[in-house]
């Protein structure tokens, strides 16, 4: 299983990239959100993968974090999501769009995405509602880049002097830090993951607290 790719980028696409690893090139195929994100040709990469076996194919699929492809592994589970259509959504609404979504059941989100039909998009929400939480509550862990990225005149496996300080989502970490502790008051995961992605689609960019605060209240009874 190739799980990490990481070399010189020799070409770019709206779909796809071509990665050189010690004279190898690899064809990664990737949503349009993270092709856009990637560097130019002649500049170092690295993506966490996901490799489809088929009789006749092999393809590699790549993805800017752990978390990203932790979702696409759930959306595939789903009967009619391949591996494009799965790249198109994360495409069209990123993977906290996706958490959102799916927590708030709003499927009509999930039609935006290209080859998203209402009926798949209806399949997808329902089938992954209660299973959202799990991966949102992970996303905090899942977020850091890709580790140390090769140098266009260096051997790839020479250590790097200094290894880059890992990104972290930090909304996702706020998310994840509020689904913690919405279960530790005996909130019910989808319950609680319904209640912080309102809470988040109403605050954009805030923190753990104030999400908490907010969720708080949306769960409180309604007099």
């Amino acid at each position: 299983m190739i799980g990490r790719i990481a070399g010189i980028i020799l070409h770019r696409a709206q779909d796809h990239v071509l990665i050189d690893v010690r004279g190898v090139g690899y064809i990664v195929h990737v949503s349009e959100r993270t092709a856009a994100s990637l560097p130019p040709a002649g500049q170092a990469t690295a993506l966490y993968t996901e490799l489809l076996v088929r009789e006749d194919l092999l393809q590699l699929f790549g993805f800017p974090s752990l978390l990203e492809k932790e979702w696409h592994r759930l959306l595939t589970s789903v009967q009619g999501v391949g591996a494009k259509v799965s790249l198109a959504i994360l495409g069209t609404l990123s993977a906290e769009g996706l958490s959102r979504a799916l927590a708030l059941g709003d499927w009509s989100a999930l039609r935006k995405a290209p080859g998203v039909g209402p009926k798949l998009a209806q399949r997808i929400t329902m089938e992954l509602k209660d299973k959202a939480p799990a991966i949102m509550a992970l996303g905090g862990s899942l977020t850091v880049d890709p580790g140390p990225l090769p140098q266009a005149d260096a051997v790839i496996e020479t250590p790097a002097t200094s290894a880059p300080t890992p990104r972290i989502d930090t909304s996702a970490q706020a998310t994840a830090d509020a689904l913690s502790a919405l279960s530790n008051l005996g909130y019910a995961p989808s319950e609680a993951a319904g209640a912080v992605a309102e809470a988040s689609a109403q605050e954009p960019g805030a923190g753990t607290s104030a999400l908490i605060r907010a969720a708080l209240r949306l769960l409180a009874p309604k007099e």
